[in-house]
């Protein structure tokens, strides 16, 4: 290598020529940590409550960051089902050498209980404040610590300060600008791209938990809406976080799992994955009984690649709550987006930039009415996935939770997924008109919304909007619920190198 730059030296004396400008990278670096934390929650005159917690943050300020959690149960007490969704903002100080302390502050809203008239007294109104003092010891690829937190339910038993323990986590990957979205990347970026991102894919699934033995008040079939985030660690280990929501059987039954996963190639077209996931999911131990709320989840699927990114899968698995009497054998099928960033060896050409958009949503439903009655307005937080097909048009998928009673009890939640629509942005405008359908569910059963608004751009990378529309959904005994929404979100907008 010395010699091969001893060579291009030019000769002494030789004019020497302009030195090549250097290519400027599109790619961006961003900073994230994740936090897993653990608290054992006194409930008076009750068993306690064991919750997991599960956050992301973000910096925006130098040991400032904001964002967004959830919190479950996992083995104390009798609470499956109950969970936790929350946003918030967290400080960091470095106190001199590896100590670090830690302060943060969270709202949001959630419930459970072992039936719906027991949420009440546990979970309260629903909404709920949550606040973190900690001292850690940085190791550099983690920090490890304790301290206190304090957790408040709104006219709740949950009232109470315990010991804390946390696992932080930093990480962070490359984007690019949400304009640069359709447009591939220089040689440069794609190899950097190739280097340092690997595999990801974004699946959405319709899971069906067939009971077997069912001890609960409720005994047939519970079918899902889930949502996974997958990453490669290797070039058939990967990882995963998988989200899922009943629209069927218990609408709003809600679980969460995560973990590893193995991939075989049999054939060109043909994929199989093996995946073992470990979580926390029920809606009431009365009626299907997952005891504290620990899942254990194995499960096989086999896709077929419709094209070279999207896949369709059937699964089949078996869902288990070892401290309760819930057993599952499950089926299903599954869409998956494959996000390959760099070059490969079956790559035609550089990679693209992939445009996503998470919206952090604050959704008022007003004129709310069930079984023809006029119902107090209904407030809620939520977070919906842009996934755009084009400049126009975009796959959204959008989960909200109610931190405001509703019929007198904690726990409304809803989740919808469709096709949206929006106007094209040129380079220099700010405002864009969207309209989108949603198909899906609500604590009483299948759905469906409706809605259209505008956005304001700020930068490349955030945006505020507007919208309005209506929501339908029926009950399995026919009671109607209806209501007019208002929507303000506030959007994070980038793009990921993909094939």
């Amino acid at each position: 290598m010395l010699a091969a730059g001893a060579l291009a030296l030019p000769c002494q004396g030789a004019p020497v020529p302009d030195a090549a400008p250097t290519e400027t990278s599109s790619l961006q670096r961003n900073d994230a940590r994740l936090m897993l934390d653990y608290q054992t929650v006194r409930v008076p005159g009750d068993s306690p409550i064991d919750l997991m917690g599960f956050h992301v943050y973000m910096p925006v300020a130098d040991g400032i960051s904001v964002g967004a959690g959830l919190l479950a149960p996992l083995v104390s007490g009798r609470y499956g089902g109950f969970m936790g969704a929350s946003v918030g903002v967290q400080g960091r100080l470095r106190l001199g050498g590896p100590v670090v302390a830690l302060a943060a502050l969270s709202a949001g809203g959630g419930a459970g209980g072992r039936s719906p008239e027991h949420a009440k007294q546990l979970s309260g109104t629903g909404s709920f404040v949550r606040g973190q003092l900690a001292l850690g010891y940085d190791a550099g690829d983690f920090t490890v610590g304790a301290g206190v937190s304090r957790l408040k339910f709104r006219r709740s038993l949950i009232d109470n300060s315990q010991l804390n323990v946390f696992l932080d986590i930093p990480f962070s990957y490359l984007s690019g600008s949400y304009a640069t979205r359709g447009q591939p990347l220089s040689p440069a970026d794609d190899q950097r791209a190739a280097r340092e991102m690997g595999e990801t894919m974004l699946s959405f699934s319709l899971d069906n938990y067939r009971q077997l033995n069912a001890k609960g008040s409720y005994q047939g079939t519970v079918r899902t809406g889930e949502f996974q985030f997958s990453h490669f660690l290797a070039a058939d280990l990967y990882w995963f976080a998988n989200f899922a929501s009943a629209y069927s059987g218990l609408p709003t039954y809600n679980q969460l799992t995560g973990g590893l996963g193995w991939r075989w190639r049999p054939a060109p077209a043909w994929r199989l994955y093996a995946q073992l996931g470990v979580g926390s999911g029920g809606y009431a131990p009365e009626q299907i009984d997952t005891g504290p709320g620990l899942l254990v989840y194995p499960r096989l699927s086999a896709e077929y690649g419709l094209t070279r990114d999207l896949g369709l899968a059937v699964s089949a698995g078996y869902l288990t709550a070892p401290k309760g009497s819930s057993r599952n054998p499950t089926y299903g099928l599954t869409l998956t987006r494959h996000l390959r960033s760099g070059q490969g060896d079956d790559s035609a050409g550089p990679a693209l930039y992939e445009g996503l958009r998470i919206t952090l949503l604050h959704q008022t439903d007003a004129q709310l009415r069930y079984r023809d009655v006029d119902r107090p307005a209904l407030h809620m937080l939520g977070l919906q996935i842009d996934m755009p097909v084009s400049d126009r048009w975009y796959l959204p998928l959008q989960a909200s939770a109610a931190y405001t009673s509703y019929l007198g009890y904690p726990g409304y939640a809803e989740i919808f997924a469709g096709v949206g629509v929006q106007t094209h942005l040129a380079p220099g405008e700010r405002v864009q008109a969207f309209g989108q359908l949603l198909a899906g569910a609500n604590v009483h059963g299948k759905g469906g919304k409706a809605g259209a608004g505008v956005r304001y751009v700020l930068d490349d990378r955030l945006a505020v909007s507007l919208s309005g529309g209506r929501i339908e959904a029926r009950s399995s005994g026919g009671g109607r619920y209806s209501a007019n929404n208002i929507v303000v979100g506030l959007d994070y907008r980038f793009a990921v190198p993909a094939r």
